[in-house]
């Protein structure tokens, strides 16, 4: 099977080695996601809402440029610093999401790169 790698100029560039993406057959795999601003480098000020929208607009930079949407997205990991903010992920996480959503895991980390509050990863088919 061939692989192709996604590179969003929008989104923050990978810091290691990985890439942001990798499409195999029709599925795309996206690498988590940080809330950086790719433009500053730097984490967008604020929370965790902040922080949530963030990584969304980098999710679905990545997304778009390997030809997604968030309605094709079949899995996601999310990765909190802190489960209290469970409530907050939910109602941010239906602005990007619809019926029937994605399935979906949500763990509490004990640390996330750059302490940042959230982390997240998904995968998308067609």
């Amino acid at each position: 099977m061939e692989k192709k790698i996604v590179a969003s100029p929008k989104a923050p560039k990978a810091v290691g080695t990985y890439s942001q993406a990798v499409i195999a057959g029709d599925t795309i795999y996206v690498s988590g996601q940080l809330p950086i601003d790719a433009q500053t480098g730097e984490f967008v000020p604020g929370g965790i809402v902040e922080q949530l929208h963030q990584v969304f607009k980098n999710l679905q930079y990545v997304l778009e440029e390997g030809g997604y949407t968030f309605a094709d997205v079949v899995k996601t990991n999310v990765y909190l610093s802190d489960l209290a903010n469970f409530a907050t992920l939910n109602e941010v996480y239906a602005m990007y999401f619809k019926e029937p959503y994605p399935a979906r895991v949500a763990y509490q980390v004990a640390a996330l790169p750059k302490g940042a509050l959230v982390e997240i990863d998904v995968i998308a088919a067609k």
